[in-house]
């Protein structure tokens, strides 16, 4: 894995500083998620933002984890900056690992953020949410619906304890992928935020099904390890991430979401033969 940092992104409204070329500040005890699948390791580059981090896959064209520190400070910050950006493709990247404007245009899928410019604070650092390095294709009835309810609620979250660590990320079922535009970017069956609660020492994760008739559940982290093969929080001890700690629900969308779906439904969306044990579980979490 190679690390490099935002030097110049020309589309910035505002001049970025130097950065580093790591960034331990936005993990979870300094220590950057972690990939549990060799084979997804190779071909990857972490990239520092202000703001928050993306660990960027050849294979996908996009992230594999986004993650930040989002504190009550910041988004005082990001509520005081009025939301503008454009999304435009992330030049540190060679061309064989990047997403264009192009591979989204007329796909049916919208441009979704895994760090959520609502997060940023000031103009510079939200407009680097928009960097595509930062973006999967999700549905509009996903990310414009149920997903908002997600970001809303980790806001709000981090607004009474003051600060959480976040990680956030797209995964894919081997046996049933889509792939759009050109460059065929893979589209995820599921997108997830792990959230660590410094304060409540706990750690849970939301998860959402990627499809037209969207589906959020909370389940335990390491059953998110076991679904997406990425371990958000290294650092902490594996009991920690088999409980769920006190999280807020998912606040209201323009899509309502049904709280009991069916599994057969469920199983039905997610492609009828997926072969991985976790997701087999987590669509038992989704009906408990």
């Amino acid at each position: 894995m190679k690390y490099l940092s935002l030097g110049f992104v020309g589309f910035l409204v505002v001049a970025c500083p130097a950065h580093a070329t790591s960034c331990p500040a936005l993990f979870a005890k300094g220590v950057p998620p972690a990939l549990l699948s060799e084979t997804a390791r190779s071909g990857t580059i972490q990239l520092c933002n202000d703001h928050y981090a993306v660990l960027v896959s050849e294979a996908t064209k996009g992230p594999l984890w986004s993650a930040e520190d989002l504190t009550e400070e910041n988004l005082e910050i990001a509520d005081d900056t009025n939301r503008q950006g454009k999304f435009f493709p992330d030049m540190r990247l060679p061309a064989s690992m990047r997403a264009s404007l192009t591979d989204y245009r007329a796909s049916g899928y919208d441009r979704g953020h895994m760090t959520p410019s609502g997060n940023e604070p000031g103009l510079a650092s939200q407009q680097q949410s928009f960097l595509l390095s930062n973006i999967v294709p999700q549905t509009g009835e996903l990310n414009r619906g149920p997903w908002e309810g997600v970001e809303s609620a980790v806001r709000g979250w981090a607004r009474q304890e003051g600060e959480i660590f976040v990680v956030t990320g797209p995964g894919y079922d081997p046996d049933h992928t889509t792939k759009i535009g050109r460059g065929r970017i893979p589209v995820p069956a599921v997108t997830w935020k792990a959230i660590y609660d410094p304060a409540s020492n706990g750690t849970g994760a939301y998860v959402c099904l990627n499809t037209r008739k969207p589906t959020c559940k909370i389940i335990a982290v390491a059953l998110l390890m076991q679904l997406v093969n990425v371990d958000p929080f290294p650092a902490l001890p594996q009991s920690m991430k088999e409980q769920v700690v006190g999280m807020p629900p998912i606040r209201e969308s323009p899509y309502a979401l049904s709280k009991r779906p069916r599994s057969n439904r469920l199983l039905k969306e997610w492609g009828s033969k997926a072969a991985q044990k976790a997701i087999k579980a987590l669509v038992k979490a989704l009906v408990q």
